[in-house]
């Protein structure tokens, strides 16, 4: 597993989850456990929600699905609850490492 590999997510909220991206650092692969950002609908999002295309929420496409990075619902998973590996966001890993940036960054208290 790679820092920004996509996975299928299986949970319960899968209607609206579509995929998990995993974002930790390779440093940690020998834990058992993983920490991913969901990666939401598109068509999951309410209309006009500001948060869509923001630093902190930008949308990508996977797999001809538009999805949209959840930073505020990242959580760890046991690696065997991961679902297959579908893609890779390296690409854009940039935007995504961004989006962490803007959630811990200490500039607004």
């Amino acid at each position: 597993m790679a820092q920004f590999d996509v996975h299928a997510y299986k949970g319960r909220q899968r209607a609206d989850v579509a995929y998990v991206v995993l974002v930790q650092s390779a440093l940690f692969d020998d834990y058992r456990r993983r920490v991913v950002v969901p990666l939401v609908r598109l068509s999951a999002v309410p209309k006009g929600a500001s948060v869509l295309g923001s630093r902190l929420n930008p949308v990508f496409q996977v797999l001809g699905v538009d999805v949209v990075l959840h930073p505020l619902d990242m959580v760890s998973m046991d690696m065997v609850a991961l679902g297959e590996k579908v893609t890779s966001l390296a690409e854009q890993g940039q935007a995504i490492a961004g989006a962490l940036d803007e959630l811990f960054t200490r500039s607004w208290g």
